[in-house]
């Protein structure tokens, strides 16, 4: 199936399953990035000094955020003037990949992928995935897949550095791995695309998350591939990611973590919050997912607020006021923060915007 195809299926599948779906409340992660004023070779190792300065992340988890991983993943970050760099590291002990021809669905492979949304609004964001040959998949989504909106299957990150290696052997079943490395450097003129302001964003917070798919495997005359049910079924994969989103979806970037990008060179010490107004924002996002419930059960949407508000909202104990507008297209909800007096109104389309 090519890769457009598919996720217009999954896009098909999430929007009538949409509002029925438990979610788990998770604290999105934090990581904080520092810069390197060194040059590093993109070789998918992390011999260079900055590397072995770089903070490690926490390990990975479940994507529903409630178990622990069978196998270990990590990884760290850096920027420059020209790139934001990633290095991960994955536990495998049976490293193997097929897939050679880019943009095509890399994650029917064991993958690591990168998910990058620099305003925060949940459109107009970046994937990247790349399997142990180094296989690249990137798209630019306009709009999760809970929203019907073109998918950017053609779109590629011009000046893209990626390098992988392996701690044992490609597509050996004879022997057991350790596991295999990647490194990338992606061009800021790259992510300008989506960027608000088409700088390098020093002393500020990006919305980024992680994940890497594994699946279960067979070997038929020594080649992997993967595993199958007593149907002829591909049994599901492992979905492991940085910050867990409570779900298993990735594209609900409103769960993502928070990559601060400090202006200290690597090696200093810096800290970063999670600012009082994103909480705010998710407060938005729920009631954006319980006005959907509602027109799914109701077949229409809310009018007022009490409809899709049982009880009244503290956040760090300041009462929170939404106001929800219905128009001819749709709702508008908003609400005033009580941290900053910034005005945030969610669209129906899940698009959030700060007016003030």
């Amino acid at each position: 199936m090519g890769s457009l195809n598919f996720y217009r299926s999954i896009l098909f599948i999430l929007l009538i399953s949409f509002g029925v779906t438990a979610q788990k409340s998770n604290t999105p992660r934090t990581y904080i990035t520092y810069k390197t004023n060194q040059p590093l070779k993109i070789d998918g190792l992390d011999s260079e000094d900055a590397w072995q300065k770089a903070t490690w992340s926490q390990d990975f988890i479940d994507i529903e955020g409630k178990k622990i991983p069978e196998f270990k993943t990590n990884l760290k970050m850096l920027w420059d003037e020209q790139y934001l760099y990633f290095f991960a590291k994955l536990e495998e002990p049976h490293v193997w990949a097929t897939l050679k021809q880019r943009d095509t669905v890399i994650f029917y492979n064991n993958d690591f992928e990168i998910f990058i949304d620099p305003d925060g609004d949940s459109h107009n964001y970046m994937e990247l995935e790349m399997n142990a040959l180094n296989t690249i998949w990137d798209l630019f989504i306009v709009k999760p897949y809970r929203e019907p909106a073109p998918i950017i299957d053609n779109w590629d990150i011009n000046g893209l550095k990626s390098a992988v290696n392996i701690n044992g052997t490609l597509n050996d079943p004879s022997d057991t791995d350790k596991g295999w490395s990647v490194e990338i450097a992606i061009p800021w003129a790259a992510l300008n695309e989506a960027n608000p302001h088409n700088r390098i964003p020093k002393d500020e917070f990006w919305r980024i998350n992680f994940s890497r798919v594994n699946w279960d495997f067979q070997l038929k005359n020594g080649t992997y591939s993967r595993k199958k049910d007593s149907s002829g079924n591909f049994l599901p994969e492992y979905n492991w990611v940085w910050s867990p989103q409570g779900i298993i979806n990735m594209h609900e970037p409103e769960h993502w973590g928070y990559v601060y990008f400090s202006p200290k060179v690597v090696g200093q010490k810096d800290s970063f919050n999670i600012p009082q107004d994103e909480k705010i924002k998710w407060f938005l996002y729920k009631l954006y997912r319980n006005q959907k419930s509602f027109h799914n059960e109701n077949g229409k949407w809310a009018t007022k607020i009490e409809d899709i508000l049982s009880q009244r909202v503290q956040i760090e104990g300041k009462k929170i006021e939404p106001e929800l507008e219905n128009h001819r297209s749709g709702w508008n909800i908003s609400a005033v923060s009580p941290f900053t007096n910034s005005i945030y109104i969610i669209k129906e389309d899940g698009d959030l915007i700060k007016i003030k």
